[in-house]
């Protein structure tokens, strides 16, 4: 997904720091959901819908209310009429949020790519770069948090946290207690009990 930033800046949290490096922009967005939200700060639509929007990226990435942060990324794309308006905006959102900087004309080609055609306007974009809904915006509304399910299962994210059960067999499990093991049971320290069993 990072791609589609690929040779561009996004500026991440409050204190405005730059993701500029491609491994700095993988972290931030591959292996996500990824919503682009064109919206602007003066719009009165905006303004209704911008709080529904933080309480849902919250609520799927907030680790006081959750096990795990969902796999989400959001990127601010701004039709802000100053560059001030835009940080009073994103001061309001949110730290993990992302942006496109302002007047970056990079914004207008997404425009463009994902038909947006009114504001807010919410795109869904699957890891590789596709379109999953093409605004989402009544859906956020309408069902909240529990549409990312539907999103993550149609975008068949692989969960960073689980790992396969040969993992676990490849793995060599020792404790703290090990080497008194070892030296009470008088194991040879190349041999396993299981080993044993089979010979």
């Amino acid at each position: 997904m990072s791609s589609l930033f690929a040779g561009r800046v996004l500026v991440a949290n409050r204190e405005e720091d730059e993701l500029d490096t491609e491994r700095e922009l993988r972290r931030a967005l591959d292996n996500k959901v990824v919503l682009l939200y064109f919206g602007s700060g003066q719009c009165p639509r905006c303004q209704r819908f911008a709080p529904l929007l933080r309480d849902f990226c919250t609520a799927l990435t907030d680790e006081s209310r959750v096990e795990r942060a969902a796999q989400i990324a959001l990127v601010y794309v701004s039709r802000d009429p100053s560059e001030e308006q835009q940080r009073r905006f994103l001061r309001s959102m949110p730290r993990r949020w992302l942006a496109l900087p302002f007047g970056d004309e990079f914004g207008r080609e997404l425009e463009l790519r994902f038909l947006v055609s009114s504001l807010p306007w919410v795109v869904v974009l699957k890891p590789s770069g596709d379109v999953l809904v093409a605004n989402a915006v009544e859906e956020i509304q309408g069902l909240g948090p529990s549409c990312f399910q539907n999103w993550q299962e149609a975008s068949e994210i692989l969960d960073r946290n689980f790992r396969l059960a040969e993992d676990f067999d490849r793995t060599s499990w020792r404790s703290l207690t090990d080497p008194l093991r070892r030296l009470k049971y008088r194991l040879p320290k190349d041999r396993h009990p299981k080993e044993e069993e089979e010979e």
